[in-house]
């Protein structure tokens, strides 16, 4: 059995999205506990150089948004970093994954060895459409969601494994 193009990006990056979106529920709860101020929660880093919670958030979907749309040969729908809440967060995810769902697989199937430039660290760098997939984009998405995933464990939010792997 051969797997697709549009069967190793969609459903998995859907999937992942909305189980961070779980999880933004169980964050809202430990804030609604008076566990954690939600402007520290937003602003929580694992180290000092990097990002903070919300930024984790907003790349994750922006990695899943910027894959789908490229290899589909789409503009990247543009999202302003503005969420100041987990409910914005939420929004967010939302329109990431309406937006990836929207996109049929006959766009995407087929795109393994298309050519795809992006500037990277300020050089332009190119990947064939798979290497981008698999190599930078679902990656990135992956680390994002796992380094808030670990933000919240660290703050002390009951998530475990079950929640960030849902039902696959």
């Amino acid at each position: 059995m051969q797997i697709s193009m549009y069967q190793a990006s969609v459903p998995r990056l859907a999937n992942l999205l909305e189980n961070l979106s779980g999880i933004l529920d169980k964050a809202q709860a430990h804030v609604d506990a008076g566990r954690i101020e939600l402007p520290a929660l937003m602003a929580y880093r694992l180290a000092p150089d990097m990002y903070p919670f919300s930024k984790q958030v907003q790349i994750a979907c922006d990695k899943a948004r910027s894959v789908v749309a490229r290899l589909a040969r789409m503009e990247v729908p543009y999202y302003v970093d503005d969420e100041k809440t987990l409910a914005e967060l939420k929004v967010r995810i939302a329109r990431t994954v309406a937006f990836v769902r929207s996109v049929p697989p006959e766009r995407i199937d087929g795109t393994e060895d298309d050519e795809i430039v992006l500037p990277v660290t300020g050089k332009e760098t190119r990947y064939s459409g798979l290497q981008l997939l698999l190599g930078h984009s679902m990656p990135n998405v992956y680390f994002h969601t796992t380094t808030a995933y670990n933000i919240l464990r660290q703050i002390g939010v009951p998530v475990g494994k079950r929640d960030f792997l849902g039902n696959p």
